[in-house]
């Protein structure tokens, strides 16, 4: 394919980086990059805005149409885009059954609370989501792809939430990342006066005495529903300046894993602002 280059070495130093960057979070972090693997996510990634560093290919993986796409889209962007070998490629890979693609992709620059507000839609109720030490990435992945389906207008991830650019996080959220806005390491402090700033209703899962149920919440208005550690729940900070809420459950479940309950109430704001 024209313009499409080999890689045979795994000296070579866009190897090295890139195998860097995909196994050592201190470097990635460093580097200001993350990787993206697989065909769908790949697709994704080189449909939104962001910046694609360079892409790595494998000749199985180019039997296949979608993947001749994806290239040829890339080259014509002028993306570096490389033909390696599928022993060369394993070594970048994180997951257990390669697809043969993978993209080596720049980190957005961090944006704050208020340009998130900022950045909403015109005339919309903003529907925030704050993560409070989420650490699981499984989880955060699933909020940020749930927030998405909702029209979320973003996701707060507060200090001490899972990296939203670890491969785990990336591969959960099915591409969401790349289009779901979200702002990173926000404090209590900061979250706290962002909403009372903003006028933004806070409102925190927990199961207490003040709680009511998110049922009986309004979520029509502008609101930032906080979710806390999978362990300890919300800060007690964030408690005691929020409103509470809780899903009502019939069962003997204990409770709900974070990212459905996450769905739960993001869905039930969607079900208000627009169907009830």
């Amino acid at each position: 394919m024209k313009n499409i280059q080999s890689i045979t070495s795994a000296a070579n130093p866009i190897i090295r980086l890139t195998s860097a960057v995909a196994h050592t979070h201190r470097r990635a972090a460093k580097e200001g990059l993350f990787t993206v693997e697989g065909l769908r996510l790949a697709e994704m990634a080189a449909e939104s805005d962001w910046k694609i560093r360079h892409a790595f290919v494998t000749e199985r993986a180019m039997t296949g149409q979608r993947t001749r796409i994806l290239t040829n889209t890339l080259l014509e962007r002028g993306i570096p885009t490389f033909l390696v070998a599928e022993k060369l490629f394993s070594t970048l890979s994180d997951t257990d059954s390669p697809q043969g693609v993978l993209l080596v992709v720049e980190r957005q620059k961090v944006g704050s609370l208020d340009t998130l507000y900022q950045g909403r839609r015109s005339n919309e109720m903003p529907l925030y989501i704050a993560l409070d030490r989420v650490q699981d990435p499984g989880n955060v992945g699933t909020i940020l792809r749930t927030a998405d389906a909702v029209g979320a207008s973003g996701v707060i991830l507060l200090s001490g939430s899972a990296d939203v650019y670890s491969s785990k996080v990336v591969r959960a959220t099915m591409g969401a990342v790349f289009h779901v806005p979200f702002v990173l390491g926000v404090t209590t402090g900061e979250l706290i006066h962002f909403a009372e700033s903003a006028s933004i209703a806070l409102l925190a899962a927990a199961c207490d005495a003040e709680a009511r149920t998110h049922f009986a919440a309004d979520l029509r208005r502008s609101v930032l529903v906080v979710l806390g550690n999978e362990a300890n729940g919300v800060s007690e900070e964030i408690l005691h300046a929020a409103e509470h809420i809780y899903i009502p459950m019939r069962g003997h479940a204990e409770s709900l894993n974070v990212s459905a309950a996450a769905t739960a109430i993001l869905y039930e704001a969607f079900r208000q602002r627009l169907y009830a």
